[in-house]
């Protein structure tokens, strides 16, 4: 038979070369220029905040692993592809398959160099990217810390989970895959030139071939025997357990021996296929390979699924009984809810749904503080009323969620609800947006804002904010010393950092207004230590790179004094300062020492906690409020966290200062290794930042998710899921919409006195139902005072009785014959109703109390909400009046709000009226419906909301109260019309009436 010719390889003409190379060049010149200044620019920004070390350190590190990896892959892979060539036979068969390859062989000849270095240098650059991104895993595997307990199974240190293992199957993933493609590269190099005959009659394998393969298949199966040793330490991850993590009865008895015997066979079959290199016998491989492929189907898939359904399954809760309880001693200890952080009270348990009026009465007398500080200011609702009220310029803004903080003013602990007037890039307009204004004049913020979260003004500026510190200059019952905002939460536009130049020797930097013109304004120029230098024409050259902007070359708003501010938000911060960090939604701004900075929370998490629950970090943070003025947490999974480090960023020069809060988490010092000096002791925070911190949102969620199961301690029961508890449904935004919502009830910061305290703290909230139920299940707080930080207390309320849970009780408001018609009113063509949170106070040990303020809100452009009624629930009997006090009354007796309000002398209460159980009314209702005068008063009411929202827009003060007195005249005249008899509103909504 003829040989076929060869088929000629097509060349390329010396000019496309040229191009295709200059191209080539042109690609790589950008690509590198392009990469080096990313790098440079990251560099500047870590030396300007003094976080050098971390930059080196991750540099370093990223850089061993991808050397070690990508030599590794590139240069071993390449090395087996050699030996296969350079072993090839010298003669081979004339056969058919063999002339077919010919071609390729008379191509591959004259470039084999070149083609082995491009396979070497393309496998080891893919290689050493995909390694060196597992930077914190080679970091914690090298400085890992061990942990204070050990797993149950194996005896193991947790720390050797949690630190080593991650580590070691990260090793061994990568060498299956060097093993895999040095065995694919060298098959297909003996098939090409001759070694591998598939096709020929006669011997399949030449004798250098079979060595060959048989070392590579001989490796793999000896990893595999690694891996299956590994498995073993996996089965504390395993779910067959049903309703909790960790190895199960069928695991422990019938999986783990079933992979240490699957290690047996593995290492039996690797070493077959090495004596196959001296026998040369392709049974005794193959025989090994069938042997372990028969073990791992029927004793290491088959015998489990047996034992799991014969044996488990008839009485799995027995089973599984000390397993259940090793997932939940693990679990609860992974998440800081063990014994020792968690005070769990069998509260009200001698109460009935219709409790005892009389000893709700006597404890909001004898609890001075709870009610007084009762929140009245919804953070979540009132953003636009801080705009309207205190943004004074475009170019300042505030967040869509405030901020609840507390101070001690005049000796006086109350909680305010808090903002900082930042620079919204995104309200500049017309020549406002052009560069020179956007990144050299409108640089920053200024002024801090608080107003009393339990109070509302008076006069003409009834239902709103009691702004005691505010303006501009900020003035009031909170110093601050520096008001500029140079970082802040606004500086961050959908991922997109808003960089501003400033310094220099003329001031051309916006600071504020002048005076009360409305033309005049004072300039400023930064003199913080913040920034980076952009003095010499390089550092302007990487600038106008970075951000491809010509102007950093050719503005005369750049000069030799000018530095360039960028990564402004404090999470984006302390995100970059501290990469092992997860930091937590919602930063918050706090006075300290007289300087406004920035309070972050930082988590250590870990995936590997073993018998502990796995879950998804994003979806266990998630609630009403998230995206809407909080940041949604990344959506890993993790069962293991800590609040380890509390962060802080100076508003004014950006300055991140970490401090270790929980200094036994193994997984902070570990990193702590990693990174010395980066992490400041708890003892140098010192007491004004201390009494600022609160108890984090994020975490909090995270804890109480865990909690609706974990409660249950007792195996059998928990294996049942007979005692489930829930987070509730927001009601709130049910009462908005028409539709059905689901998202998670937020928590809610207080300051209040739990029940056993003798005063008031501040603290985190959740109220829990039971399982796919509204009543009332579990009040659940975290402390964030100083003394007792993290301390968890579960109230637990008796099983048997139908506590409303929140979404009954805004149920209860919405349908109340009192409220809903006010609520129609307000529902109108120029206004809406708006709920604000629904609080739950726990009254000594009388039960719980609920509280929600009602907000009304106009339709039109730049409306905001003003604050209209107070709505309490306690039992079967709800309030609902101008003030907090009045709604009291109603719901306790006449007296009794002003005593739990103002702290008043008590006097002997007027029974309240009795509500007729299921369906309460906070008022007696009675007379004849006059229509003529309520088709009257809905003109009124139409008519003063209207005015109001002309008012608003105008800005006029004085027309806004009269048009707030004249609304409130045309309620009480079309309550009067209805036939209801009502308190009358006093001049404000306010606590103390």
């Amino acid at each position: 038979m003829a040989m076929r010719p060869p088929v000629p390889v097509p060349a390329l003409s010396r000019r496309a070369k040229l191009v295709i190379g200059i191209v080539a060049v042109l690609l790589v010149l950008f690509s590198v220029i392009g990469t080096l200044t990313n790098v440079y620019v990251d560099y500047l920004w870590f030396d300007e905040t003094n976080f050098t070390e971390v930059f080196w350190t991750e540099l370093q590190t990223r850089a061993l692993l991808f050397a070690l990896a990508g030599v590794a892959t590139g240069g071993l892979v390449a090395l087996a592809v050699h030996l296969a060539y350079r072993f090839r036979p010298t003669f081979r068969p004339m056969s058919l398959e063999q002339q077919n390859l010919e071609r390729y062989r008379q191509s591959l000849e004259p470039r084999r160099k070149v083609a082995l270095t491009a396979l070497g240098v393309i496998l080891g650059l893919l290689a050493g990217a995909a390694a060196q991104g597992s930077w914190q895993t080679w970091l914690a595997w090298r400085n890992g810390t061990d942990f204070p307990g050990t797993d149950p199974e194996f005896g193991k240190n947790i720390g050797f989970f949690v630190f080593d293992l991650p580590f070691y199957r990260l090793a061994l993933g990568f060498g299956f895959t060097i093993v895999l493609l040095a065995l694919i590269g060298s098959v297909l190099t003996h098939y090409v030139f001759g070694g591998l005959r598939l096709q020929t009659p006669g011997q399949k394998l030449t004798g250098a071939a079979r060595v060959q393969l048989s070392v590579l298949l001989g490796l793999f199966v000896a990893l595999k025997a690694v891996a299956y040793w590994l498995d073993r330490y996996s089965l504390v991850y395993s779910n067959r357990g049903g309703v909790y993590t960790g190895a199960s009865y069928t695991d422990v008895n019938a999986l783990l021996p079933a992979k240490n015997i699957l290690v047996v066979v593995a290492a039996i079959c690797a070493i077959a296929f090495f004596v196959n290199i001296v026998v040369r016998n392709t049974v005794l491989p193959a025989a090994a390979l069938g042997l372990l492929l028969v073990a791992s189907l029927l004793i290491g898939f088959a015998y489990p699924a047996i034992v799991q359904q014969f044996v488990v399954r008839p009485s799995a809760d027995q089973r599984e009984a000390e397993f259940t309880s090793r997932a939940i001693t693990s679990t609860l200890d992974a998440y800081k809810l063990n014994e020792a952080d968690v005070e769990y009270v069998n509260y009200a348990q001698d109460q009935t749904q219709g409790a005892d009026r009389d000893a709700a009465v006597a404890a909001l007398r004898d609890d001075t503080e709870t009610i007084p500080n009762a929140r009245l200011l919804d953070p979540n609702v009132l953003s636009a009323t801080f705009t309207a009220r205190q943004q004074i310029r475009n170019v300042y803004g505030f967040p869509e969620k405030l901020d609840i903080d507390r101070y001690t003013v005049d000796g006086v602990t109350q909680d305010y609800v808090v903002a900082v007037r930042e620079l919204n890039s995104s309200g500049l307009s017309g020549n406002q947006g052009s560069w020179i204004n956007r990144h050299t004049v409108y640089t920053h913020g200024n002024g801090f804002v608080a107003a009393p979260a339990n109070q509302v003004a008076a006069g003409q500026q009834a239902g709103e904010p009691n702004f005691t510190t505010g303006d501009l200059p900020t003035r009031g019952d909170i110093e601050v010393d520096r008001s500029q905002i140079y970082f802040g939460e606004l500086l961050n536009n959908d991922g997109v950092d808003v960089y501003s130049v400033v310094g220099g020797t003329t001031p051309r930097e916006f600071d504020q207004p002048e005076g009360g013109s409305d033309e005049g304004q004072i300039n400023s120029t930064y003199d913080g230590t913040g920034g980076v230098s952009i003095g010499s024409f390089f550092r302007r050259l990487t600038y106008a790179i970075y951000y491809r902007e010509r102007n950093f070359l050719l503005s005369g708003a750049v000069n030799d004094q000018s530095k360039v501010l960028y990564v402004r938000d404090p999470r984006d911060r302390v995100e970059k300062a501290a990469p092992f960090l997860t930091v937590d939604g919602d930063p918050y701004p706090a006075v300290v020492d007289g300087k406004i900075v920035w309070i972050l929370d930082g988590y250590t998490t870990s995936a590997a906690y073993p018998y502990s629950e796995q879950m998804s970090l994003r979806d266990s943070t998630t609630d009403a409020l998230t995206g809407t003025g909080t940041t949604a947490l990344p959506d890993q999974q993790f069962n293991y966290i800590r609040n380890s480090v509390k962060a802080t960023v100076d508003a004014y020069d950006g300055s991140v200062t970490l401090y270790a809060w929980d200094e036994q988490d193994p997984v902070l010092q570990t990193y702590m290794k990693a990174f010395p000096g980066l992490v400041q002791p708890r003892s140098d925070a010192g007491p004004e930042l201390e009494s600022h911190v609160r108890y984090p949102e994020d975490l909090f969620k995270l804890q109480r998710d865990i909690l609706t199961r974990y409660h249950v301690e007792d195996p059998i029961a928990f294996y049942n899921q007979n005692d489930r508890w829930q987070v509730s449904p927001d009601p709130t935004q049910q009462a908005a919409t028409t539709t059905t919502v689901e998202d998670d009830q937020p928590p809610y910061y207080i300051l209040a006195q739990r029940p056993g305290d003798e005063r008031a703290s501040f603290q985190l909230t959740s109220a829990l139902n039971a399982f796919e139920r509204d009543n009332l299940s579990a009040f659940i707080s975290a402390s964030s005072d100083p003394g007792t930080y993290g301390e968890i207390q579960v109230l637990r309320l008796p099983g048997n009785t139908p506590y409303r849970g929140p979404r009954q009780v805004q149920n209860s408001f919405n349908t109340n014959n009192l409220i809903r018609p006010d609520i129609t009113l307000f529902n109108s063509e120029s206004s809406r109703a708006v709920f604000g949170n629904l609080l739950t106070l726990p009254i000594g040990d009388a039960g719980l109390l609920y509280v929600q303020p009602l907000y009304v809100q106009g339709t039109q452009e730049n409306a905001f909400p003003l604050l209209q009624k107070v709505l309490v629930n306690y039992a079967d009997r709800i309030g609902y009046a101008d003030t907090l006090a009045e709604a009291l009354d109603q719901v306790f007796g006449q007296g009794v709000g002003e005593v739990a309000v103002d702290g008043g002398t008590p006097t002997t209460p007027t029974p309240a009226p009795s509500t007729g159980g299921a369906t309460p009314a906070p008022a007696p209702t009675g007379g004849p419906v006059d229509e003529a005068a309520r088709d009257q008063a809905v003109t009124r009411l139409n008519d003063a909301i209207t005015e109001l929202g002309d008012a608003t827009r105008a800005g006029d003060f004085a027309r806004i109260g009269q048009a707030q007195a004249d609304l409130q005249s045309a309620v009480q005249a079309y309550q009067a019309a209805n036939g209801q008899s009502a308190a009358a509103p006093s001049a404000a909504p306010s606590p103390t009436g």
